[in-house]
């Protein structure tokens, strides 16, 4: 007896009509056909009545915005999974809340053989220090928990989680009080997100790319590799998004790539690159970027942690572009950008300039970046893959960068509007669980950006969120609401459509309505932020709020 698998029905033939769609093939649409998965026309309501007839199904807009689905390119899939699913203390106001909060979370899974957490930022709390071993301890009860801090790249950890990773002790980055850094921190993360069953993994992934869908994201780059999760938890998500309604997922493994035969093991993989984070450094939270000159908050002259040469980056970028494999890095200190910069020229002087720019290796983070730094990037065709939310959560003058780095440093960091002058590609993300999946909130804080000179238009901010997701990965045919194009949308609640340049150092060439420049939310601060009613991937629905 032969088996035949049964493949699913068509996406259905659909007239979206009575709206406002943002599109660059008419800048006045208000309609919008999709058929076989993707857009077959956009255009006037009065036109709308030809393709009635031939739609299985008429939505009536009433009014709504339809846009491109956001792209967020840098997600951490079950650690925002298991941060919405469990202890998140990214909004704790202090340390004694913190800690009552790991006492309630221990009590209420009594049955998890290693506690998770995530999110604590002791530079916010009045006290300004983090939790003790001791202090955890007696909140834990005594039993295994791993605490990690908002940027991820430090952790609090307790007593009996170290008695689970033998040697930690005399590992980099290991301090009898302080929080964990360095391989150190790898291990008791890799301990601990080791006791996670495949069952709990699962549920905390489609946990994480249903709340994507619910905001509008139709895309994920997931940012794997063996110093953030393992191959099962990677291989593992890509498999679910395959085989279940939801975003779209692209994989990122961040192992150094030395030959072809490395190249094909992470392909094999299903990575679409050897890049995400791949660590030239840490972060500036946890005093790990890596710096040009010291810290002003450290003492001792104190610099970071590099972890990547430039030699070190030519290789893995030589041998991805021999492969055909996409390239790239974590980099946040301006020495790390340095060292990136660095590696990937020496790779364009032995294979050529062009093809290392044809290859469109990535730099994830990028925040401090120099004048020269921002001419590399563009001279070398890398795509910085930015979180503008990290700026609205540590920027100003009385913020985090602020303390790590002095006044004057801090208001050099995320560029945006000078990377876009030099012509570099920019891919907006969040990093979640480090800031949450919120992409409007994303354009707002580019726009808004906390140092005025670094601000961009909400139009080339929302650019970035969606067809910038889509160029990151290789793709020019996607991410804009154009004949052809894969039909990923979203449908949104909003108030009046603008064009708006948020500062007068902002280009308004397009702020002219004779332009003829589709409009987007007004995104001023203070304003409500457009409500997802729909997301649709591929033709197909993933997200609504009509059940």
């Amino acid at each position: 007896m032969t088996h035949r698998t049964t493949s699913p029905p068509p996406p259905p033939t659909v007239l979206l009509r009575g709206g406002e769609v943002h599109s660059p093939a008419d800048p006045f649409a208000t309609a919008m056909v999709v058929e076989h998965g993707h857009i077959a026309w956009v255009g006037s309501e009065g036109a709308a009545d030809a393709f009635a007839d031939g739609a299985d199904e008429v939505i009536d807009l009433e009014g709504a915005l339809v846009t491109p689905a956001f792209t967020d390119a840098h997600v951490h899939t079950t650690g925002t999974g298991l941060a919405l699913t469990g202890l998140d203390l990214s909004d704790a106001g202090s340390l004694d809340e913190a800690l009552e909060r790991v006492a309630a979370h221990a009590r209420s899974r009594p049955g998890d053989r290693v506690l998770l957490g995530h999110g604590w930022d002791a530079a916010r709390w009045p006290d300004g220090r983090p939790p003790t071993r001791a202090e955890l301890d007696r909140a834990a009860g005594g039993r295994p928990l791993y605490l990690s801090r908002i940027d991820v790249h430090s952790a609090q950890v307790t007593s009996a989680l170290l008695d689970l990773v033998p040697g930690v002790t005399s590992r980099t980055g290991f301090a009898a009080e302080a929080p964990l850094t360095g391989d150190a921190h790898h291990a008791v993360r890799s301990a601990a997100y080791g006791a996670v069953t495949p069952g709990q993994r699962a549920e905390a992934q489609r946990a994480a790319l249903r709340h994507a869908a619910s905001r509008g994201i139709g895309s994920v780059h997931e940012c794997g590799g063996p110093e953030i999760s393992d191959e099962e938890d990677f291989t593992g998500l890509l498999r679910l998004a395959a085989a279940e309604p939801g975003p779209r997922v692209t994989g990122y493994w961040a192992e150094e790539v030395a030959s072809a035969a490395d190249a094909a093991r992470v392909r094999a993989l299903g990575a679409h690159g050897a890049a995400g984070d791949l660590f030239a450094d840490g972060a500036l939270g946890s005093h790990t970027a890596c710096l040009h000159a010291p810290y002003a908050d450290a003492g001792s002259g104190h610099r970071g942690t590099p972890c990547l040469d430039a030699a070190a980056v030519a290789t893995h970028v030589t041998a991805c572009t021999e492969a055909g494999l996409q390239a790239g890095f974590h980099a946040i200190g301006d020495a790390a950008l340095s060292a990136v910069v660095d590696g990937v020229r020496a790779a364009a002087e032995k294979l050529g300039i062009a093809r290392v720019r044809a290859a469109r290796h990535r730099v994830e983070h990028a925040e401090m970046l120099t004048p020269q730094t921002v001419a590399d990037f563009a001279d070398l065709g890398l795509t910085a893959s930015v979180q503008p939310a990290f700026d609205a959560l540590w920027g100003g003058e009385d913020g985090m960068y602020a303390r790590r780095l002095g006044v004057e440093r801090a208001r050099t960091l995320n560029p945006f509007a000078a990377l876009l002058r030099a012509g570099v590609p920019l891919a907006f993300g969040s990093d979640s669980p480090v800031t949450p999946l919120d992409p409007w909130a994303t354009v707002r804080a580019a726009a808004f950006h906390r140092t005025p000179e670094h601000r961009v238009s909400v139009r080339a901010a929302f650019t970035a969120h969606t067809r910038g997701g889509w160029r990151a990965m290789g793709r020019d045919d996607a991410g804009t609401l154009v004949p052809g194009a894969p039909a990923d949308y979203a449908v949104w609640r909003t108030g009046e459509l603008i064009v708006q340049a948020p500062d007068d150092r902002v280009a308004r060439w397009s702020t002219d309505p004779r332009s003829g420049t589709p409009g987007l939310p007004d995104l001023t601060p203070g304003r409500a932020l457009p409500e997802c009613l729909r997301t649709v991937v591929a033709g197909r629905t993933v997200f609504s709020t009509a059940g």
